[in-house]
């Protein structure tokens, strides 16, 4: 099981680390945050490659209730509006189901690198966290999420990344009371 600072240290970039840290801190000594809890303008530079999926209708009704523009970019389309499974089809549905009910299971956050993050996007690699929300401090209803797209990889460098077919989000869990500074 990972600590906060455990999983802390294994986001690979920046953007990643400043939004855990926002988000750890909004949630102050709660598991995690509230919607309500976060303000956009804290986090200006990561707002292109943010994302707010609301589950509060339940996960097979999941919708994107707004998408950053560097996400049309990532996923070939625009995502506000659009339901999760329109988003997540065909091979990769199964790996993103996975890790948002994990999610929903643990109220934990979870990352991952995955090549191909949508279908006919196999030319992306996504570096991507996802952050649990919820309103009533116990019940996940929203997903705070951020994907940036890395650099291309060769083809016979392509097994270093993962594929929707087969990973498996290994989150651990996070103490509020690390104590992670916000500056």
């Amino acid at each position: 099981m990972l600590s906060g600072r455990a999983f802390r240290a294994q986001l690979v970039m920046q953007g990643q680390r400043e939004l855990f840290d926002y988000w750890l801190y909004s949630a102050g000594k709660r598991l995690m945050p509230a919607r309500s809890d976060l303000d956009p303008l804290k986090v200006p530079r990561l707002l292109p490659h943010i994302g707010l999926i609301d589950f509060r209708d339940g996960f097979d009704r999941g919708l994107f209730r707004l998408a950053g523009t560097r996400l049309r970019d990532i996923y070939g389309q625009e995502l506000t509006g659009k339901k999760v499974r329109e988003v997540f089809g065909g091979r990769c549905g199964a790996y993103w189901a996975r890790i948002h009910h994990r999610m929903a299971r643990t109220r934990l956050p979870a990352h991952g690198v995955v090549r191909g993050p949508a279908a006919g996007r196999d030319h992306v690699v996504l570096f991507w966290l996802r952050l649990p929300l919820s309103d009533d401090g116990g019940r996940v209803d929203r997903i705070l999420c951020l994907d940036a797209a890395g650099p291309s990889v060769a083809e016979e460098d392509s097994q270093a990344f993962a594929s929707c077919n087969y990973p498996r989000v290994q989150p651990g869990p996070v103490s509020p009371a690390l104590g992670v500074q916000f500056g």
